[in-house]
């Protein structure tokens, strides 16, 4: 079968669990949120899904690239349409193929914090894959400023993670928002391991491009399909290390929400946290117990199962699955011609739109330094360049019980009204881990209420839950996603008591 048709399978297989963009009926495409019925099927036609390791090609003097700009050259002077703000921002690019014209975007916001000069740096990433960190993670989530409904102006989140590291989004891989490629084949020889390889060599060049940064400890983070990434790019960060005999990137952890980590329980998770949250029957729930095989060798499915997951989509199809208890998006427009009122507490279902209109304005566009070569496409929230997955494993549980052996802390949380890659998937994904329990489950606490749930395993694994949130933790509950960064960054546990 031809490469093209195998990623149709995978991708609809990744983006059934870990697309990013609610319904919106019709205004907003659906970036990445095929029917349920269509989680079937498999990355099994020759699809690349063994185990993940480093790409050995990229020798060490390969990671340095010449680069055209500088720091100073990056610096934003001022967002259209921003408050006032107290801390420096940067955007840019770091070519990470010379030959091929490889290039990928960044926006970095360092800590608004009097400590910055001490504080950790932190990445995120978004997932997809090929969707966007700075659509979802610097613009709708964890970063410094939210768009209004206007699609011109932002206000600033309170909330944001850059109170508590130097915080760095990245879009990649290649096809991805502002990331290109002048070599057009690149968009059709995407995977985990070549995203992982070119991740690597962007966090090399960027951090000769702020070398204040080089010794400073170094955290990832990100949500959904980044359960790839994030594990992926630690691990090749710790075989360059090794190989060098030094420490190049000076790696101390990862934090991924929502994750996905293990294709087979993740599948059967989500269909079992269906049914006990009353979205499906208790008829097709055990249906889809009894005749559904969701391992990665199954091939076919049988035709008890195809009209038992065909039900569940129908039955889900009008949810944001994402948040099950969250409102669609019902706007006419993409944006409103006066901008609404806003609050950080209460998460606008429209605010795709908002940043895919702000992102698009040439003039910030330019401020960011981005869209240099004049892409012929417009910046998407999720990649339309992208045709092609060449692998992804079936599960990433061996790279983290090596994050842990190389003593790295790893912290795993969930949104708990998240439909897509609920708490259920993540909570049986950890238990084929076997990990001994080191602190017992409790609730963890901040203002007096209960935050979420926690258990903490010996090895350096934490799992916590985050009460009230959806997929995109931070968009839902803001306070909870940053004590948990906060807790995390510290190395402090989620606090047992009210008193908190």
């Amino acid at each position: 079968m031809g490469s093209s048709q195998s990623f149709c399978w995978v991708l609809l297989f990744c983006l059934l669990l870990s697309g990013f963009v609610a319904q919106t009926h019709g205004k907003m495409k659906e970036q990445g949120l095929p029917p349920l019925r269509q989680s079937k099927l498999k990355p099994n036609f020759g699809f690349d899904t063994s185990l993940f390791e480093a790409v050995q090609a990229v020798n060490e003097d390969k990671f340095y690239v010449p680069q055209e700009c500088t720091k100073e050259e990056d610096r934003i002077e001022r967002l259209p349409g921003q408050p006032q703000v107290n801390f420096s921002q940067y955007g840019g690019y770091v070519t990470v193929d010379k030959a091929a014209g490889r290039a990928l975007f960044y926006y970095f916001a360092e800590a608004n914090n009097p400590n910055k000069d001490s504080l950790p740096l932190l990445l995120w990433l978004n997932g997809g894959p090929g969707c966007s960190s700075l659509a979802y993670g610097a613009m709708q989530e964890l970063g410094p400023f939210r768009v209004r409904s206007d699609g011109k102006t932002l206000y600033a989140n309170r909330f944001s993670w850059n109170y508590a590291a130097n915080l760095l989004f990245l879009e990649s891989p290649a096809g991805v928002g502002y990331s290109y490629s002048n070599t057009s084949s690149d968009y059709k020889t995407c995977g985990d391991r070549k995203t992982a390889a070119d991740n690597y060599v962007f966090l090399v060049n960027w951090l000769e491009r702020f070398p204040e940064y080089k010794n400073r400890p170094f955290y990832i983070s990100g949500e959904s399909y980044a359960g790839h990434y994030v594990p992926q790019l630690a691990h090749t960060i710790l075989h360059h290390n090794k190989k060098a005999n030094k420490t190049i990137i000076n790696l101390k952890g990862i934090i991924i929400g929502n994750a996905v980590i293990n294709q087979e329980t993740d599948n059967r998770g989500m269909y079992d946290y269906f049914a006990s949250h009353a979205l499906i029957s208790d008829e097709d729930a055990q249906k889809i117990n009894k005749y559904c095989d969701f391992s990665p060798e199954a091939k076919h499915e049988n035709r008890e199962c195809n009209e038992a997951t065909d039900a569940a989509g129908r039955d889900t199809y009008y949810l944001d699955i994402y948040n099950i208890y969250a409102p669609l998006c019902t706007m006419a427009n993409y944006t409103t011609p006066q901008p609404k009122k806003v609050s950080i507490f209460n998460f606008d279902p429209c605010s795709d739109g908002y940043v895919y209109v702000y992102l698009n304005r040439p003039e910030v566009q330019e401020a960011l330094h981005a869209n240099v070569t004049k892409l012929t496409h417009d910046w998407e929230p999720c990649s339309d360049v992208i045709t092609d997955w060449g692998d992804s494993p079936s599960t990433i549980i061996p790279l983290l019980r090596e994050l842990m052996a190389n003593g790295l802390r790893v912290w795993v949380f969930s949104g708990d009204i998240d439909g897509r890659v609920p708490v259920t998937s993540t909570k049986y994904s950890l238990n084929k881990m076997s990990l001994p329990v080191k602190t017992a489950w409790h609730p963890w606490y901040l203002n007096g209420e209960v935050g979420g749930y926690t258990e903490v395993y010996k090895g350096d694994l934490t799992f916590a839950t985050v009460r009230g949130a959806g997929h995109q933790v931070p968009s839902y509950q803001p306070a909870r996603a940053f004590s948990l960064i906060k807790h995390f960054l510290d190395g402090t546990p989620l606090p047992d008591t009210k008193r908190y």
